[in-house]
């Protein structure tokens, strides 16, 4: 059974098309943002995100690691089922499977849903390099691909999932940049709970004196 991408299928109604664009951290290199990346959830900005299971995590004899992790949302593909499918609000997993490869410096994070199918499915791929000019910003690349299947729909309706992928990616970048707030207060508590910890005995031996 062929499909028509970019307009409606006559034979199995379903209609699918192709999304990417690109966001840049200015002031975060590509270490800070993949640890960001892969400490996302839970975040403020994104509630709809339940839980994070972490099914299988290993590194290869290239020295990559691959990460395969279960994420549970409150309502699964937010605008697009909810707007154009009329689904009620329900529990949706998604599959994610990332590869970070720290010679190269990519995270490759690839994630489709797997619940829901029946009538929409999105299969997205996250890339994170750093930036070919200057090594302390990073670029994403985010490409996705939606299949709406067994609804009547119109051509505004690329507009709209455009609209709805790229508001979610502006609310994924605001989150990232709340983790690695938060890393960096841990990672400053951390140095001065060490500073204090080698002062104490420093002062103590002078007041000894």
């Amino acid at each position: 059974m062929q499909t028509d991408c970019g307009g409606l299928c006559v034979l199995c109604f379903c209609f699918c098309f192709f999304i990417d664009f690109s966001l840049t951290f200015n002031s975060h290199p590509w270490e800070t943002v993949t640890k960001a990346a892969m400490q996302k959830y839970p975040n403020p900005m994104n509630p709809s995100v339940k839980g994070v299971d972490v099914l299988d995590r290993s590194v290869d004899k290239h020295g990559c690691l691959h990460s395969k992790r279960l994420l549970s949302t409150e309502w699964g593909l937010p605008s697009i089922v909810k707007s154009l499918i009329g689904n009620a609000r329900t529990y949706t997993y998604i599959q994610e499977h990332s590869v970070v490869d720290p010679k190269q410096k990519t995270f490759e994070l690839q994630s489709t849903n797997i619940t829901l199918t029946n009538m929409v499915s999105v299969d997205e791929r996250l890339t994170y390099k750093p930036h070919p000019e200057n090594p302390e910003k990073t670029i994403l690349t985010q490409e996705a691909i939606i299949s709406v299947k067994g609804v009547s729909l119109s051509s505004y309706l690329e507009g709209l999932m455009a609209s709805t992928i790229s508001s979610n990616a502006g609310k994924g970048r605001e989150a990232m940049e709340w983790v690695i707030r938060q890393l960096n207060a841990e990672i400053e508590e951390l140095a001065a709970t060490a500073r204090g910890t080698i002062c104490t005995p420093i002062v103590a031996a002078v007041i000894e004196k």
